[in-house]
């Protein structure tokens, strides 16, 4: 007995920085069944790491029951095209913006397959590769009216006259045994970036509900910094029946208010968030996205920056020309961004005001970690 499983991924990134356009990466869920009976998911431990480089890390553990007879099942990782981006189509399949991708089921490595698929945004992916004789990309064809298409996420089909979206699969024989199955996945793949926001990282949760459970049974979710700090939140919509805590490194926890929706914000410095439940039925899909459109309101000197790929506000170096009272503040900056604590009681005081800043004794000042924009704004504050 055969069934198919589909994977999707979404990550929403602008044309370029602070453009208003958006650019699809990857569009995503969990591992999902069509009509499945037998199998449950019974547990689920995914972790994102939040990283500076611009990517996101992701490994997610399953534990699956097999309540049936031994069984072969197709499982696969559907990715959409990036689009308005100068990213060249690939014919064997393989995602631009994933990276390391890796599966392992029971403890032994499988193999996977990629292909060029037909996306489906309302029904699953049947992960029949497309005849590329006869569709072709942005760039390969033009229009009947001479134009090329519309974007680089379409393909055309000339005898058709035809357009239809595009993904790239992933996707691998698994083979359940009776009884408890652990599937195992890890990969890199591109955050979004865009008009208030320096990452987003959405995550599909709903498609769990189509395991024979409906549910998963037990769900922890795990979100960390390692080696950095990130201000960011997630809604409310979805979490709000457990509570988040930092279970690593030093962070802290507030609700807050995107426009008028509820959601739970972090601040997060070289550590661990933790959120977890029973009978997990999940309302809607998750995106953790940086919090700065939380505080459009009450910039101030000193506000929380992202290093993410050496980025701070330019306005920070403009006012660090101004006078030598801003100077000060912004060229300790980055030391408070890294919890110093401060011995002048005013630099001290001036940073307690930030509901980011977290005092941490134990840091070594150590400077190894400082990125070139942090040096360029503490040189202009000399």
């Amino acid at each position: 007995m055969k069934h198919l499983f589909s994977l999707i991924f979404t990550a929403l990134t602008s044309l370029a920085a602070y453009a208003n356009d958006g650019v699809f990466f990857v569009n995503g869920n969990h591992l999902v069944p069509i009509q499945e009976t037998e199998i449950a998911l019974t547990k689920e431990v995914l972790t994102i790491s939040l990283c500076d480089d611009g990517y996101a890390k992701v490994d997610v553990l399953y534990e699956l029951t097999n309540r049936g007879k031994a069984k072969t099942v197709t499982m696969g990782f559907e990715a959409n095209a990036p689009y308005n981006d100068d990213v060249a189509f690939n014919r064997q399949g393989i995602h631009p913006y994933i990276q390391d991708f890796t599966v392992e089921m029971n403890g032994k490595p499988l193999t996977y397959m990629n292909a060029v698929v037909k996306s489906e945004f309302h029904t699953e992916c049947d992960f029949v590769p497309l005849d590329l004789e006869k569709w072709k990309s942005y760039g390969e064809v033009k229009m009947p009216d001479g134009e090329d298409l519309p974007h680089n996420a379409l393909l055309y089909d000339a005898e058709l006259d035809s357009l239809i979206d595009f993904s790239y699969a992933y996707y691998f024989i698994a083979r359940f045994q009776p009884g408890v199955n652990t599937v195992h996945h890890t990969y890199r793949y591109r955050m979004s970036y865009g008009v208030g926001r320096t990452f987003e990282v959405p995550y599909w949760l709903l498609p769990a509900m189509r395991w024979a459970n409906r549910q998963i049974d037990d769900f922890t979710l795990r979100i960390q910094t390692p080696g950095t700090a990130k201000n960011f939140f997630v809604p409310d919509s979805i979490f709000s029946a457990s509570t988040f805590v930092v279970t690593k490194g030093t962070g802290k926890i507030r609700k807050a208010k995107q426009y008028d929706e509820v959601c739970t914000e972090f601040s997060l410095r070289d550590g661990i968030v933790e959120w977890h439940t029973t009978a997990f039925r999940p309302k809607d899909n998750m995106t953790i996205q940086s919090a700065e459109r939380l505080h459009y309101d009450d910039f101030k000197l000193g506000t929380f920056y992202d290093r993410s790929e050496g980025y701070l506000p330019g306005s920070f170096i403009l006012e660090a020309q101004k006078d030598k009272t801003t100077r000060r503040i912004l060229r300790n900056l980055p030391y408070a961004h890294r919890g110093y604590v401060f011995k002048d009681k005013k630099l001290q005081k001036y940073f307690n005001q930030f509901w980011w800043y977290m005092p941490d004794p134990s840091w070594q000042e150590s400077t190894d970690d400082f990125t070139p924009r942090e040096w360029k704004l503490i040189n202009q504050g000399e």
